[in-house]
This record gives structure tokens, sequence and C-alpha cells, in this order.
């Protein structure tokens, strides 16, 4: 699970949010929430490009931006995990 958060306490999380902002804004709350999972991706794939690119400028091993972009998509990996949580949950 991502962050060490169990179903329950994302239950909670979100009995939380709908009690704070109502069940009206919950929609515009999720959507704002995908548009920024959706900009880190972005900014998280784009990170991933512009090192490679500069290790294959410079002349370096493969090896090295292999252990790099592992990293990358083990952490896109969490937060598509999470984001498809969320997304079952509303």
């Amino acid at each position: 699970m991502f962050l060490f958060i169990s179903g329950a306490e994302i239950v909670f999380i979100l009995f939380l949010v709908v009690m704070i902002f109502g069940a009206d804004k919950l929609p515009d709350i999720a959507r704002e929430l995908g548009k920024g999972m959706r900009q880190l991706k972005d900014a998280t794939n784009e990170v991933k490009s512009e090192i490679q690119k500069s290790a294959e400028k410079n002349g370096l091993d493969k090896d090295v931006t292999k252990g790099i972009s592992e990293e990358i998509g083990k952490v896109r990996d969490d937060i598509e995990d999470f984001t498809g949580s969320v997304k079952r949950k509303l």
C-alpha cells in the first residue's frame, strides 16, 4: 500500500472530506486530485527523459540511468496504486 495507509484509514479520510467539504464538492476535489496526480506523473516522466538524454549526451553507461528509471517506475506505480484506490472509493 502507498505510504502505509490501510483501506480503513482511506475510508476514514474520505469520510472526513465529505463531512468538511460536503458531497457536492467531492467530484471537484477528486478532479483536482486527478489533475495533480497527472501533473506529477508527467513531471516524473520528463525528469526521466532528461536524465536519459543527459546520460546519452555525456556518454554515460545506460546501467546508471536504468537504476534511476526503475526507481522512478516504482514511484509511478505507487502513485497509480494510490490513485486507483481513491478512484474505487469514490
